[in-house]
């Protein structure tokens, strides 16, 4: 399928922040509940060990994603590795909950990063997490180049994919917050009032979600992409998520 670069409502700045962030609290939710963390880790803990970093910089967090249960899974296997949230648009009450939740594990960028230009202070392996197909074209590709040129080793994971039989899935978006919310936690009575008294949650998930598929990069893409950057070793492929639940897209880079 063609690739269209679509309005997402959660990347513009005049998208009201509370419907931003609860929109987000639901895409965290089920990539815990499905358990995402356990496709990427392999992935992940092969790039810190061929790089000696402890630390990871996770960029477009939206919601957190699957960052807790990851560092918690790495801790398990006896892979100590601190972690920073950080976002164009922070959420900044998830941000908060799940720093607390991870034990001192993950710390909180609170000013606004962009993930072309993350700065200096921000040190150690950059993640993206379903986020990378929010950038244009040349901003996914500014993206890859920077870190190149900061010789910080990257790893990207997209669970959108550009096919008619993902677009189909995302029609049931709607009801899945629907059914989703009353075990979602914190319990905010904004999470109820803007998802069944005025739907805008589930409408936001279907759009975006809509969105999302016909954004995702395929890999040859991605290698287009990555081409012509400082010395980086670039491997990509795709990873089967648990409960034939479709795969993952994976990209990652670490300097030569």
């Amino acid at each position: 399928m063609r690739r269209f670069h679509l309005l997402e409502l959660e990347d513009q700045p005049w998208f009201p922040a509370t419907i931003r962030d609860l929109a987000t609290d639901y895409l965290q939710f089920v990539q815990a509940h499905f358990r995402l963390d356990r496709a990427m880790q392999p992935v992940i803990r092969g790039v810190l060990e061929q790089t000696g970093t402890t630390r990871i910089v996770d960029l477009c967090s939206g919601g957190s994603g699957p960052l807790l249960l990851l560092v918690q899974d790495l801790s398990a296997q006896g892979l100590e590795v601190r972690a920073t949230l950080t976002d164009l648009y922070p959420n900044a009450a998830a941000f908060t909950a799940i720093a607390k939740a991870s034990g001192g594990r993950i710390d909180v960028e609170r000013q606004p990063v962009d993930a072309r230009s993350v700065p200096e202070r921000l040190a150690g392996m950059r993640t993206i997490f379903n986020g990378f197909h929010h950038l244009k074209p040349a901003d996914a590709r500014a993206v890859l180049h920077a870190s190149a040129a900061a010789r910080r080793p990257i790893a990207i994971f997209e669970v959108s994919e550009r096919t008619p039989a993902a677009l189909v899935g995302i029609l049931l978006a709607p009801l899945a917050v629907w059914i989703a919310t009353p075990f979602m936690r914190p319990f905010l009575w904004r999470r109820l009032f803007w998802t069944y008294l005025v739907p805008l949650v589930p409408f936001t998930c279907l759009w975006d979600g809509i969105v999302s598929q016909l954004r995702a990069y395929t890999i040859d893409e991605l290698d287009a992409m990555a081409a012509g950057s400082a010395p980086m070793r670039w491997e990509r492929g795709k990873i089967p998520i648990a409960k034939g639940r479709g795969h993952l897209t994976y990209l990652t880079g670490t300097p030569v």
